[in-house]
């Protein structure tokens, strides 16, 4: 090396010696009676005493290189941080980026089981239905709201096909047995508005079945509503670009493929479709008491952030003054439906 660099590189060979070794150094080689012997000693010693023989010596390499005080406090200052990440071929940004988005993560979920513990003690109702398009993100937000979450005051549904005799029920029936408890949070993985978009897009329903829904639905969320029902409905959004991406990802990762449905498989090619049954939805069951909240959901983790701080700020819960985060939702991120709206993915 050169004399420059300050430092030795030399690597020296160098053996781990045994704690029962002999201090005396043996510089003749032992006859292979004497060493039969001391192999038979060692089997004897470890025998009946369920350890294993030692094992044998295995030279391996150190190196005299030592980090000085001045290199750590080199290592600490920004600039050396920064080469060190650009040499391992780290982003910098993505890096912050993450350790923000899980600081913030941690003090909204933080926040969120004091509004639990809030709506146990007050004897609330809270239904919060999460709905978009495939692949818009909904189950992992749901995940990150009920992640630190006592079980015994919440519940996610996620219900599947109805059966037979569900089919032969008011359409709201078992729906309405998924609605929450007195001090109990529910979060619906899609919900009653199946019936809105997901089922006439694929010819699940009549369109009897549907327009009947359409005129109920509104009557049926203002019985929710007087009855103290809270009801939040969220709308995840998507392109159809990032759509496409999150599909293509679900194919790729087995543990990802179960996500990847039927129904799946034809939501690009009946993207317009979907849309229109999308709007109409918006424009006949936005209400002043059971509004719809957008929810632009590219960035699956400003979408997480922000719906949770949607729910912190909507309601006056026990401490919320006492919060180390924003609970103001970002505008850009979350906004209510108006008629302007009429477009959005």
């Amino acid at each position: 090396m050169d004399d420059k660099e300050g430092m030795n590189t030399r690597i020296e060979e160098s053996t781990i010696a045994s704690s029962t070794a002999p201090t005396t150094t043996e510089t003749a080689s032992p006859s292979p009676a004497s060493a039969d012997t001391t192999t038979l000693r060692r089997r004897s010693a470890g025998a009946g005493t369920g350890r294993k023989p030692a094992s044998p010596k295995v030279p391996i390499q150190e190196s005299t290189f030592k980090l000085t005080p001045d290199d750590f406090r080199r290592l600490n200052t920004r600039r050396a941080l920064i080469e060190l990440l650009r040499s391992k071929r780290i982003r910098l940004r993505r890096v912050v980026n993450t350790l923000r988005y899980e600081t913030e993560l941690k003090e909204l979920q933080v926040e969120l089981v004091k509004l639990q513990r809030w709506i146990q003690d007050k004897g609330k109702r809270v239904a919060i239905l999460f709905e978009g398009r495939d692949a818009a993100g909904k189950g992992g937000t749901i995940r990150r709201f009920t992640q630190h979450l006592n079980p015994r005051a919440m519940r996610v549904v996620a219900l599947p096909k109805p059966t037979k005799e569900e089919g032969g029920q008011w359409y709201f029936q078992r729906y309405a047995r998924q609605l929450p408890n007195a001090g109990e949070i529910v979060f619906f993985d899609r919900s009653w508005y199946n019936r809105a978009v997901v089922e006439p897009v694929n010819n699940f329903c009549t369109t009897l079945q549907y327009q009947q829904f359409m005129r109920q639905v509104p009557e049926f969320e203002h019985m929710l509503y007087e009855d103290g029902v809270l009801t939040i409905k969220f709308w995840f959004s998507i392109s159809k670009a990032e759509q496409l991406r999150r599909f293509e990802a679900r194919k790729e990762n087995p543990l990802k493929q179960w996500k990847f449905s039927p129904v799946d498989e034809i939501a690009q090619g009946r993207w317009d479709v979907y849309t229109r049954y999308k709007e109409e939805m918006f424009a006949r069951t936005h209400t002043a008491f059971s509004p719809w909240i957008i929810v632009q959901a590219n960035n699956k983790r400003k979408a997480r952030l922000e719906s949770m701080r949607y729910v912190l700020n909507l309601l006056p819960y026990d401490g919320k003054q006492k919060a180390t985060v924003s609970l103001n939702p970002d505008p850009n991120i979350v906004t209510r439906y108006h008629r302007e709206n009429a477009g959005v993915d």
